[in-house]
């Protein structure tokens, strides 16, 4: 079987391939061809990670969320079995509650859930849609082309959570450059040990602050629990090193492959572009999240009782790793799923993960992904392009997915 996947570096002739799998597809939207191949015949199969490891790999949308959902599958990365992602002097670590599991996740997540709850969030939507404007209009102030990474998706997410932490947005520059290679597989364990010591260290200086003088922002919030004993300054720092993160990385990087999907399916494009109806701009992020995904390493754990899935029963002490990307295909659930479709209802979709570790900000990211998606084309109509596909470079060498630049002109 193996001989026949691509990726597949077999090593004897039951050898299973290895992961992740190279993204030598068709469309640079779409899964590798290998991960649909298994999703159709042999939906539960092993794969071979760095280290020699061989945890089992979920590729149908049912046996995720049922996973997902099920006590007995884990998130703490020190479990027996636990696929890692980089070698141990890469200090992978635990970044925050994400790898924790219960009673310890719920208690640290509570603790940060009130900003993004949806009523604070749908009271940032005005805020945001001026950052947007703003940045519009700056790009109109001058001639195309430009890079709409630099000067719209990356700006848009780093200004909205500095602001919810209190990080001075001056320092945004430090910390994308840091981001960069921390989540860069080609990076060493050296350079992204060193990113992640220096982000840990600006922000345990920016947590110090608060303690000595607080303001009305999340990491104040963060440092209030350190001063009543519920977390320590290490776990704070972790806290708010997830939530910079996670809140500038994964939005940045989904709105500009997002507009680079729509730009390459205009009649997709042209539905958004003349809709003023907010329900189908909020329909048309849920389609992007589910047709686009910018995880591709999957969502790891590690089983600690038997439990069978997909005919097979996996044992206590096996990894899992779940890939959503092609769980977010699966025809099974969603009709014709390669194609961008945005009058489909694909709410289904498990781009945030499901169960008690789905994702903190997801309201967050849907409201700038609504604003950006309902406001951008609107205002600039004319919106193309300016190099080729094939030219785009893509993030093949990170762990999130997306484009390193994005030349658009108009």
């Amino acid at each position: 079987m193996a001989d026949t996947l691509a990726g597949a570096v077999p090593e004897a002739p039951d050898s299973p391939p290895e992961f992740p799998m190279p993204r030598e597809a068709r469309c640079p939207f779409d899964p590798p061809p290998a991960l649909k191949n298994l999703q159709e015949q042999t939906p539960l199969t092993r794969v071979r990670l760095w280290d020699g490891s061989e945890p089992w790999l979920v590729t149908r949308y049912a046996d995720q969320r049922a996973l997902l959902g099920d006590a007995r599958v884990s998130a703490d990365t020190d479990s027996p079995g636990y696929p890692t992602k980089a070698s141990p002097e890469g200090g992978e670590g635990k970044l925050s509650f994400i790898m924790m599991d219960d009673p310890e996740h719920t208690r640290l997540r509570r603790m940060v859930t009130a900003p993004f709850a949806v009523k604070k969030v749908e009271a940032l939507r005005p805020a945001v849609q001026r950052i947007v404007d703003g940045l519009i209009d700056g790009m109109l102030s001058r001639p195309g082309p430009v890079d709409l990474v630099e000067e719209f998706a990356l700006p848009i997410p780093s200004l909205v959570i500095c602001e919810l932490l209190g990080v001075p947005y001056d320092d945004h520059a430090l910390f994308q450059e840091h981001t960069k290679t921390m989540v860069r597989t080609t990076a060493t364990p050296e350079q992204r040990g060193a990113a992640t010591r220096e982000m840990a260290g600006y922000l345990a200086g920016q947590i110090a602050e608060r303690l000595a003088e607080p303001k009305d922002d999340l990491l104040s919030s963060i440092a209030e629990r350190v001063t009543a004993g519920e977390i320590d300054h290490r776990q704070a720092t972790e806290m708010a090193l997830l939530l910079l993160i996670a809140g500038h990385e994964t939005t940045a990087n989904m709105i500009a492959l997002g507009t680079l999907a729509l730009l390459h399916n205009p009649d997709q494009l042209a539905l958004l572009r003349e809709s003023d109806d907010p329900k189908f701009v909020a329909g048309a992020v849920e389609e992007l999240l589910r047709y686009l995904h910018i995880t591709h390493l999957g969502r790891r754990r590690a089983v600690t009782e038997d439990i069978e899935v997909a005919g097979q029963v996996v044992k206590a002490g096996e990894g899992v790793i779940m890939v959503n990307e092609i769980a977010n295909r699966d025809p099974e659930v969603f009709a014709d799923p390669d194609r961008l479709d945005l009058t489909r209802d694909a709410r289904r979709h498990v781009a945030f993960g499901f169960g008690v570790h789905q994702c903190l900000g997801q309201p967050l990211a849907r409201m700038e992904l609504q604003v950006v998606y309902g406001t951008l084309y609107k205002r600039i109509p004319t919106l193309k392009p300016a190099c080729a596909l094939e030219d785009v470079r893509f993030k093949n060498d990170a762990f999130i997915y997306g484009v390193h630049e994005l030349p658009v002109s108009w």
